[in-house]
Parts: structure tokens; sequence; C-alpha cells
């Protein structure tokens, strides 16, 4: 019986010299460059020798007999790459040094690298699991057959662990043009945390390239990761027509992927999917299967998947089935059952050297005990390896329990299908933080990790990096540190150019395991508005602006360039943005109001440029991208905030939640006022969670209503909840409870005070939640009267709303003596009198005047001049204003009208 490929479980871990990378890097820092002496994945054991070793101009690599081509391939061009200039082959160890030896393959496939090991004293690989590998670097005293001076043993376990020594061996040496390469004399002693490592191209969207998979396969054996899971959904021979063989053309495009993975030591493994037309009791079906599964073997293809989720398993695809099996939940396990063991016992144990079975269950996300799964745990082949996401489609933790809980309820071992760094959910965003929310020692309980990747092949690789990591040793991961040598790697080691990936990948990190988007961005926002300085946060922003030219200009990954070009073109033009809003408060702060009237103008223009890029998605589908979401968003708005209360604006409402969010449907849109916007959550509220707004300051509340759901999805609201209002964000109120609707309205007792309103939920549920609009009434209103009448489209009460963006257009030029007229809810404390006109608008000429006191005498502060006018107050408190219009001449226009000091 064939078993799975053998996890490595409590692996005693030798003493660990950890690479530079593997100290975090200051918070906001650049992680220095990659640099000779990083090993990745960080290996288990790393001992420095007090020796070195010296790449010279002709070097003799000791291959044995049947050396494997792959790793004598990586080998060679690393010796080259580091200035040799003859690299010779030899099956045997030479009778004297005439430069330096490699010795290629563990002692069972060379002996000679036994001989090597023993001269230098280091212990060879036997007693390492599979594709583990030792490599030793010194000089030493000849005996044994084997030359003394300077030499290098890859020994693997296997042909595989040959492969990955090799591998880490072009990572220690340098690029030379000329011999003169010296290396620390260095034993490492390595081996996987799990059997298989990877990657499964399983999403949905726009599919990757041909290129793109070859490219993917390098890479995957660059990292030790040894298998490519083939699930694409574009393939229709995989889904549709699975019953038909495939056209010669697309099957020897595959044969290229299979030629390429083994080049690379990866698994290529063919997933067939027939679950949407399936008849599980038809030999017919079970024919076609072994049939299709036997073309794939033919071009080299020896692991085998049957993928059998995102179908019903309550419907049948033909009558037998139902008379056969039943109807429910363990009806389908054994019906799924019947034909994966037919599968197993028919194909793949009849064909020598074909790996163990893959397949994916209906019930793929979760560890509960169900009919289905406890017939999938009794009557499934037990060598069939059965693939689980974790608890959730997209599982934000895995844990040591889960996985053995898991294995468990399944009866079978698992291998994780890990939909991390997958964008299929989230379309809008790139996903570029590292492997997160995974316990240590979780690899040791699975057959294997393989990770979903993201539509955009090469952007993947930051994330995939952190996935080989963890997946290769758990107990070393640092999420920060490994992602800090992803960027260096990607970044070909160039200082500034991993400086930029930094900044743009920091601005797309956040996601369901990586809660808090643009980490190191959001740290640098926090401390401006803490108190720090300008000039510190305008650095930061200024090389997140600038980060898109290095990239296009540096970046070695030209993939990565092109996959990534809208997003860059946002992170781009949101530089710019927050640049600007940024340089509007300092102008605000330092008095200059009329400067900072006119960044302020800019800055919606700004927005809508950094939110307009787009890529062309599934049948030519815009899809608008997103970058930094709250975050870069959230500063402007904040910016403009503080630029309000500089006016003496009231302040508009601002919501918070304890939930994430789902693609661009920030917080920010449920008090937004327009009621086709919306917060959308990342996941479904649990007994305590909360959306909230923030009224910036104690006062009367009245009606409170909230909006929750939309159309597509009208069960995505709070099923049981409370209102609860707080002056302090600290001790709540309940206002009123709700339950059942997704439309909520309460009346706030007569002088009831609050800073802060909240919908709580209390109790469990499935669904997500959408927030359209979330309004709390009360505080009074400013009241507009008087003339011109406000044209089409516009408003008397865009003059004094508080919304520096709505404005008030007069229909026609003023008569004279006509005037406009505002009247404030309470009057306000004497400062300054600000009035705001579009820039660049027709100045129609008015007398400012101000009443101190409701019904009082009008007052004369001055006259209207520019975009910007600030006037001193005479006499008290400000309670009325009037713009006494001079008549004739131009049409008015007016942004808002506002009162410092009040």
């Amino acid at each position: 019986m064939l078993v799975p490929r053998p996890a490595v479980v409590g692996a005693a871990l030798l003493a660990l010299a950890l690479s530079p990378l593997a100290a975090p890097p200051a918070a906001g820092a650049p992680p220095p460059p990659g640099r000779t002496g990083d090993i990745s994945p960080t290996p288990r054991s790393v001992a420095a020798r007090g020796d070195s070793v010296t790449v010279t101009r002709t070097v003799t690599v000791v291959t044995g007999s049947e050396p494997d081509g792959p790793a004598l391939a990586v080998a060679e061009q690393a010796l080259r790459d580091a200035g040799a200039e003859d690299v010779r082959r030899a099956e045997t160890a030479p009778a004297e040094s005439r430069g330096l030896t490699v010795y290629l393959g563990g002692p069972g496939a060379n002996p000679a690298s036994a001989a090597a090991l023993d001269a230098l004293g280091v212990e060879g690989p036997a007693g390492l699991p599979a594709e583990g590998y030792v490599l030793a670097a010194g000089t030493a005293e000849p005996g044994g057959g084997t030359p003394g001076g300077d030499g290098i043993v890859l020994a693997g376990a296997d042909a595989t662990g040959t492969y990955y020594a090799a591998q880490s061996l072009r990572q220690l040496l340098p690029h030379r043009d000329s011999p003169g390469t010296r290396l620390a004399g260095t034993a490492v002693r390595d081996w996987p945390g799990t059997g298989w490592r990877g990657a499964i191209e399983g999403f949905y969207g726009v599919p990757w390239s041909h290129a793109s998979r070859l490219d993917q396969l390098s890479f995957y054996g660059e990292h030790k990761m040894n298998i490519y899971v083939y699930s694409p959904k574009d393939d229709p021979y995989l889904r549709g027509r699975w019953r038909e063989p495939y056209p010669e053309d697309e099957l020897a495009r595959i044969a290229e992927l299979v030629e390429t993975a083994r080049a690379h030591h990866v698994e290529f493994t063919y997933a067939l999917s027939p679950g949407l037309s399936v008849c599980y009791s038809s030999d017919a079906d079970v024919q076609a299967l072994n049939d299709k599964f036997q073309t794939l073997w033919d071009i080299g293809v020896r692991t085998f998947a049957v993928p059998l989720d995102d179908i019903s398993y309550t419907d049948w695809n033909c009558a037998a089935d139902e008379e056969r099996f039943g109807t429910g939940g363990g009806a389908a396990g054994a019906a799924q059952a019947h034909l994966l063991n037919r599968v197993n016992r028919e194909f793949v144990r009849t064909h020598d050297g074909a790996e163990p079975l893959q397949m994916v269950p209906t019930e793929y996300y979760d560890t509960t005990p169900s009919p289905y799964k406890k017939a999938l745990a009794e009557q499934l082949d037990d060598d069939v390896l059965v693939e689980w996401t974790g608890v959730g489609v997209v599982a934000p933790v895995m844990t040591v329990a889960q996985a053995r809980d898991a294995r468990e309820v399944f009866g079978h071992p698992i291998l994780a299908w890990d939909n991390y760094p997958v964008n299929d959910y989230a379309q809008q965003r790139l996903l570029l933080g590292p492997l997160g929310g995974r316990e240590k020692g979780l690899p040791g309980e699975l057959a294997g990790i393989t990770a979903n990747p993201m539509n955009q092949a090469a952007a993947s690789k930051i994330a995939l990096y952190t996935v080989a990591d963890f997946a290769w040793n758990d107990a070393a991961y640092d999420p920060r540190t490994s992602w800090a040598g992803a960027l260096a790697e990607l970044a070909g080691g160039d200082r500034r150019t991993t400086a930029a990936l930094r900044a743009f990948a920091d601005a797309s990190y956040g996601s369901a395991l990586n809660p808090g988007q643009a980490p190191e961005l959001s740290a640098a926002v926090a401390a401006y508005w803490d108190g720090g300085g300008a000039d510190a946060l305008d650095d930061v922003l200024r090389d997140l602006q600038a980060a898109p030219g290095v990239l296009r200009d540096r970046l070695p990954d030209r993939a990565f360039v092109e996959e990534a070009g809208p997003w860059l073109d946002a992170t781009r033009d949101w530089g710019t943005a927050t640049r600007t809003a940024l340089r509007m408060v300092e102008a605000a702060r330092d008095g200059d109001g009329d400067r900072a009237w006119r960044l302020r103008q800019r800055l919606p223009e700004l927005v809508d440029r950094a939110k307009s890029h787009v890529y062309t998605g599934l049948g030519g589908r815009e899809v608008p991208v997103v970058v930094g979401e709250g975050v870069l968003d959230a500063f402007v708005a904040d910016a403009a905030a503080a630029h309000d209360r500089s006016l003496g604006l009231p302040a508009r409402p601002k919501g918070a939640t304890d939930l994430g969010t789902y693609q661009g449907n920030t917080v920010d849109r449920m008090t937004d006022g327009d009621d086709s916007t919306f917060f959308w959550s990342d996941g479904a509220p649990g007994a305590g969670s909360w959306v909230s707004v923030d009224l910036h300051g104690e006062r009367e509340i009245g009606a409170v209503t909230l909006a929750m759901a939309k159309p597509g999805s009208p069960d995505d609201y709070v099923r049981e909840g409370v209102l609860e209002y707080s002056a302090d964000g600290e001790t709540w109120t309940e206002l009123a409870a709700f339950s059942g609707t997704p439309d909520v309205e309460a009346a706030a007792p007569a002088g009831t005070q609050a800073r802060y309103v909240r919908a709580r939920s209390t109790a469990e549920q499935d669904n997500w939640l959408v927030v359209r609009e979330f309004t709390v009434a009360g505080g009074g209103a400013t009241t507009t009267a008087g003339g011109p009448p406000a044209a089409e489209g516009s408003s008397l009460a865009a003059a004094a709303d508080g919304d520096t963006a709505s404005v008030y257009r007069a229909a026609r030029a003023p008569a004279a003596g006509e005037a406009l007229e505002i009247r404030f809810a309470e009057p306000r404390a004497p400062g300054s009198l600000v009035v705001l006109r579009p820039q660049g608008a027709p100045e129609a000429g008015a007398t400012v005047q101000v009443r101190n006191e409701p019904a009082g005498p009008w007052r004369t502060a001055g006259r209207l001049a520019g975009a910007y006018t600030e006037l001193r107050v005479p006499g008290g408190a400000v309670a009325e204003v009037r713009l006494r219009w001079s008549g004739g001449g131009a049409v008015p226009q007016v942004a808002d009208v506002g009162v410092t000091g009040g």
C-alpha cells in the first residue's frame, strides 16, 4: 500500500545559527539587501567553521556514476556565477587537489562524498528525513582517497536533498566575474518540516499564462517547494469536459510543465474535477477518469488528485446514484469514497511510482463532525490524502489542535490547502504580506501544505517565499523576517529597490491572516497625529509616491511590474494625494489659511485619480484596484477633518468597527451620506462585534438610524443586537435592542448627551455585515435663508453645511441689497470668521456682517476678497452671518462659512 510522503514530526533541532535576516529590522527601516550567507528557507542548523574555501579558476565537480542532473546544473551554474571559469566533471575524486573540489550527492550516490565529509569532520546525511541534506565547506587534509585542500560537499539523503543542497550553495556564493571568491567555512544540516510543500493553482478569475506557470516551477525549486497542483479553472478539460481527451497542442503544453517541474524537483499534480456531472456509480465514468489519468501518466505525471469541492452533494447527477447510495450527506460521502477507491485501486495502485491519490472533500473548511465526513473517514481508502482549508475557507489561523481535529474527523492524512495569498475573493487587492496566523508545529501534523496563490503569479512570490519558509522550518519562522527576505530577494539584493518594494508591499500588507493594513505606514501616520513632525511623515509618503517609479526602473522581475501596474499607478497617486493633504494640514497649522484652502480644493481630484485605476478581469470586466485602504484614504479624510476644525466647521461623523473589511468597502462608507455605498465586513460578526459612529464631541443626540444589508446581500446584517451610546467610549448605555431586521431606528430621550453611538451584535451568526448608512441626528442645525435662489442641483444650505465639497451656486446674479443669511444652531465663541469660495469662481462682491446674538444689530466685519476670506469678528459671539451682495455682476458661489475659536 502506498503511504503519504513522510512528514517530519517532533524532530529534534540542532543548534541553530540564523542568517542575518533572522533579526527583525527596526520599525519603518528598510531591510538590508540579500547578502552572501543567506539561505532560504532558514536551515535547521548552520555551524560556522574556522576555515574557508576559495572559488578557483578551475573547479572539479565529483559526481559519482549517476548524478542528479538538476542538482548538477544548479551547482555548476552557481560556481560559474561565483567566478569559476572552467568547471570540470569527474566521476571519482582526483588524485590531488588542483583547486576547489565539489562533491555532489550523498554517500550512497557518490562514495567520494562520504570520504570528503569524514575529512572535514562533518556528519553525513544518514538518518535525515527524505529531502534532507548536508552542505559542508572547508579545508581538509588528504585522506581516504580524497585530495586535501578546499572542498564543498553537497550530500542529500536522496536526489532531491542533493538538489536542495545545491540550491543552498547557490545562495551562499556571491556573483563575481572572476575567480577568487572566498566562502567562510560552514556546515549546514537541514531537512523539511513536512512532506509536501508548494502551491495549488486553484483560484477563480484570470488564469496564469503558460509562461507564468513555467516561471513559478523554477521559483518553487529554488525555495525547496516540491509540489505544484495543476487545477486552473479555465482548463475545460479539468471540469466541464473532463471526460474528453486533450487536443495534442494543449497536452503538449502540459507535458512541458511536467518536464519543467521534474527539472526543478517539483511534483506536478494533475487535479481532475468531475463533480459537476459525474455519476459515482457508473463504471463508464470510472473508466473515463482512469483513461484521462492514463493520458497524463503517458506524458510523465505521477501524482493525481480528484477535487470534489464547490459542488452540490444533495443533488445527484444520475438516478442510479440515489438508488445505490440514498440521499443526504452520508450518502454523498459514501458515493465519493466509492468513486475514489476505484480510481485508487484500479489506477494509482496499479502504476508503479505513482504518489498517493489526493482528494478535496465537499466539506473542506471545518472540523465539525457530519454524516458526510463520517462516511469518508470510514469508507475512503486509508492512503488517500484529504485536502482541507482550515477552519474557514480563508482561515485566519491554523493551529496544531485544528490539524489534529481535521485528521481525526476525516480519518485520513491531511494535506492543507491554504487559501493564502489567493485574492479571487478580493480582486481589487494584491495580498503582499507574509503567511501569518499559522502555529508553530503545524507542518509536522500535516502531510503537507499547498498555498493557493493570487491571480497575479509574479506578485504571489512574496507570500509564497514565506510559505516555503514556514513549511520547511516552522520552528525558526518569523513572518516579518521572512517577508523582509522575500523583498530583498525579489529586489535582487539592491537596497534602493528593496526599500521601494517594501513601501509598495506594506500598502498591500493586510489580509485575513495579517490584520491591520500597511503597518509601517500606519505607524508613521499615527506618530504624526500624536505630535510627530511633518517632515518624518512626508519622508515616508514621498518614498511611497516614488516607489512605483523605482520598481518600474529597477525591479528585475518584469512580470511583477506588469502584473502590478494598476496598483503601482494607484500607489503613486495616493502618494501625491496624501502629501497634498499633509501640506494642507501644515499650512493651516502655520496660519496660512489661503494656501490650505487651495490645497484642500485639489484633494477631491487627486483622490479620484488615485481611485481611478483598473485592470481587465474575466470577460473584459474592469476591476478597480485598491491600495492602503483604511490608511491612505483615512489619512486624507482625517486631514480634511483637521482642516475643517481649523476653519471652525462642524466635524463630520467618523465610523469605526472591530470587523475586517471585504475588498474596498471600508467603514467610512457608512457615514458618507450615500446610501449606494456601504461598509462590508470580511467575516461574520460574533457576539460583541460592533460598528460605531464618533461625533467628535459630546452633544445632544436624537434619532439614530442603522441601514444594513443591500441588494444581492439581503441577509448581511446583524441579526441580534443593541444600539448603545457613550460619552467616553468606555461606559455604554443601551438605547434600544433590535432583532431580525436590517433597518433599525431608535429615538434617544430628550436631553441625551453622547459622543459615540454604536451597534453591537449580541449573538453569533453566519452571515457577514453590510452597513449602508449609520446616522445620528441631533445637536441642532444651521439654517440658511435669503438669496439669490440656488441653481438646480445646489441649495442654500450648501453654503454652511460643514461640507466644503458641496457648494451653494446661485441661479442668477444678486439684486442690490439681496443677502444670504446663515443662522447657527447656537452662538459660536468669538474668533475669526472664514468664508470659503471655490478657487477660480467669479468673485461676487459682498459685505460680511455678523450678529453677536439672535435678532441683535448687524455689525460689519469686512468684505469678501478672493477664494479665502478671513475676518476678525467684531463684538462677541457669532449667532448669525450675513453676506450682503453688492448687486449685479458675478453669480455668487459659497463653499462654506466657519467661525474659528467656536
